[in-house]
């Protein structure tokens, strides 16, 4: 089993940059696929990015594809997600997930159902 912990939201304004961090332990890091999902108020929780066990491979939602990159260190067990141009409709609460999964065909796991654990959250606000 594996405990997540998300930091470094906070508010910013359009156009700004803002780098949230996934911290892991209880588990073997590197078995576990990570990804961010986010969720807006009144809106379905949606998938943002995912990056596989090794970190060789990662696939993004249409919405964020050329402005966030997601990336992970498994020696100290965390993920980044870099988000950059920010616009006010990426203003949710952003959590991050893992996935019990080491194979490199990532880009179908984006359902947030295949996700076994998840943190508690982190918001980032983005005004206009």
């Amino acid at each position: 089993q594996v405990q997540l912990v998300e930091s470094g939201g906070g508010s910013v304004q359009a156009g700004g940059s803002l780098r949230l961090s996934c911290a892991a332990s209880g588990g073997r890091f590197n078995r576990y696929a990570i990804g961010w999902f986010r969720q807006a108020p009144g809106k379905e929780r949606e998938f943002v990015a995912v990056v596989s066990a090794d970190g060789g491979v990662t696939h993004y939602a249409d919405s964020v594809k050329g402005r966030f990159t997601i990336s992970r260190d498994n020696v100290k067990n965390t993920v980044t997600l870099r988000t950059d141009s920010l616009k006010p409709e990426d203003t949710a609460a952003y959590y991050c997930a893992a996935l019990d999964f080491t194979g490199s065909m990532i880009q179908s796991r984006t359902g947030a159902y295949l996700y076994e654990y998840w943190g508690q959250g982190t918001q980032l606000t983005v005004s206009s």
